[in-house]
């Protein structure tokens, strides 16, 4: 039985994920990313030049409970997508940044929403007209 390099078991182990799988952790990742609060999160830290701190996070994504804001942070923080920084003053300074990894997402997720305020008159349209013929 012939050996295989590091390289080549980390390639065969990428194929071997399936997103279609309930078990798989990809499917559990897809679930956490498809989250309106995270989609928004991230795009707002991607829009953001520099750190966010926490209260400007929440006014800037409307609609956010603090609990779910924490919520969405801490997720974010242990996927390794969001760097979180205590700055021990008073009141205590917390700040969001994207990682590398947040960054390389970041490109979808603002796509994504990007897409939805250019086409939400066209959903709208769908939508009525779905609506009409249902009855």
């Amino acid at each position: 039985m012939a050996t295989r390099t590091a390289a080549q078991r980390r390639e065969q182990a990428r194929f071997a994920y399936d997103a279609f799988l309930r078990e798989c952790p990809t499917n559990q990742l897809l679930a956490r990313l498809s989250d309106k609060w995270v989609s928004l999160v991230v795009a707002a830290l991607a829009g953001h030049d520099g750190p966010m701190r926490y209260s400007d996070l929440g006014r800037k994504v409307a609609g956010v409970s603090q609990k779910m804001l924490t919520q969405t942070l801490r997720g974010l923080e242990r996927d390794g997508l969001v760097a979180r920084t205590v700055t021990p003053s008073v009141p205590v300074r917390v700040d969001y940044e994207l990682t590398v990894l947040g960054r390389s997402l970041s490109g979808l997720l603002v796509a994504v929403k990007d897409w939805a305020e250019t086409h939400m008159d066209e959903v709208a349209v769908a939508r009525e007209s779905y609506d009409s013929h249902a009855q």
